[in-house]
């Protein structure tokens, strides 16, 4: 049975998970707008410093593998909203590198400005943990589950959760955080060069 997180939540993961699924799910609430939703899963490999180490440390739909294939996005959800996980990323802790200290994982309205859309206009947003048996496994069997709530309104990037090395373990920090300016502004905050 998965353990249900709220905001500021710190949890430790399970010492024996090797592989590991992050699923990303949402739901849209009805709007005047003329334009579909199109929210985007990303994973930011951070150093000791908070920031990526180099720009292919961050793992997007135009970027769909970190080194040596330790974050493996799937690929791009254009719609979203079906019900279970509409983004979802792989991880292989055994493959991370060992300056890679923390793993963002952030949510994205791609266009948002342009298209008039934010969070406010988004519900049912989760994040799950699911442990893989192997790397045929797509589904995995459920760890941790964060539902973010909706306490968004203006917001158009969400950093959702963080893994994180606490020694020899991996720990998930469920963060629940929203910011303003989209993609770029994540990516400048984590030091990507765009």
């Amino acid at each position: 049975m998965a353990v249900n997180l709220t905001k500021g939540q710190k949890v430790s993961l399970d010492k024996g998970m090797k592989l590991a699924l992050i699923g990303l799910g949402w739901d849209t609430n009805r709007y005047d707008g003329r334009a579909d939703f199109d929210l985007d899963a990303s994973a930011f490999l951070l150093g000791a410093n908070g920031r990526v180490r180099k720009d292919e440390d961050f793992i997007f739909y135009g970027n769909l593998s970190g080194d040596n294939e330790c974050v493996v996005h799937t690929g791009d959800s254009l719609a979203g909203g079906s019900g279970g996980d509409d983004e979802t990323l792989f991880i292989d802790f055994s493959k991370v590198p060992a300056d890679v200290e923390r793993i963002a994982i952030t949510v994205t309205i791609y266009e948002a400005a342009e298209r008039g859309q934010n969070f406010g206009q988004v519900s049912n947003a989760y994040v799950r943990v699911a442990r893989r048996a192997s790397d045929s496994d797509m589904v995995g069997t459920e760890q941790l589950r964060y539902n973010l709530g909706e306490d968004f309104s203006i917001e158009t990037a969400l950093v959702v959760c963080e893994l994180y090395r606490s020694g020899s373990e991996w720990k998930f920090n469920a963060v629940g955080a929203g910011y303003q300016g989209g993609l770029y502004a994540l990516c400048k905050a984590y030091g990507v060069n765009v």
